[in-house]
């Protein structure tokens, strides 16, 4: 099946804000039937989360609070790149020594993820950490997390009933539990 009856192409790109962690970029598209559409892309450097899996079946999660949302949230340690072109793997393991004060033997790359492609362009690669070994963490200065270890069958429940809300997390933890199983 071809795709090319839906492909809109591009016209014009503006910038219209640079910020701190997302760069706003306003678009005109030829849409199939000829006419034109105004899109609004929020643009985001990318970032790698990791799922840690201890060797009794425990998720090491972080609490924190997110200002967008306005609450607390149960999730797994991420974090954006440095870079666009810093290796992702690389950032999903530095986050999780930052967070947790974990390393990790055997890594994993689970899949990557397109948060909110409707207006986003992030890119959040997904890791599953095995063979884990403690260490101090190490949070960057604006960063406030605890640190809880819940049973990976509890984090799936709790995603089924809705109590964890956070995509990157929830994807992790179903795809680590199908691989685990």
């Amino acid at each position: 099946m071809s795709d090319q009856n839906i492909i809109e192409r591009p016209v014009d790109s503006k910038r219209v804000f640079d910020g701190i962690i997302l760069h706003i970029d306003h678009m005109t598209y030829e849409l199939p039937n000829g006419h034109l559409a105004k899109r609004e892309c929020a643009r985001h450097i990318g970032a790698s989360a990791v799922i840690p899996v201890d060797d009794a079946g425990n998720v090491w999660l972080v609490r924190q609070f997110r200002a967008c949302v306005d609450r607390v949230l149960l999730e797994i340690p991420a974090g954006k790149l440095d870079a666009k072109n810093e290796d992702r793997l690389e950032a999903a393991k530095r986050e999780l020594r930052e967070e947790t004060g974990l390393t990790a033997g055997t890594w994993t790359h689970l899949t990557d993820i397109l948060t909110t492609p409707g207006f986003s362009n992030e890119k959040i690669s997904l890791y599953l950490a095995r063979d884990l070994h403690a260490g101090l963490s190490h949070p960057d200065d604006d960063e406030f997390l605890n640190l809880v270890k819940l049973p990976l069958d509890e984090v799936v429940a709790r995603i089924m009933r809705g109590e964890i809300s956070d995509s990157k997390t929830i994807c992790a933890a179903l795809m680590a539990a199908n691989l685990l199983k």
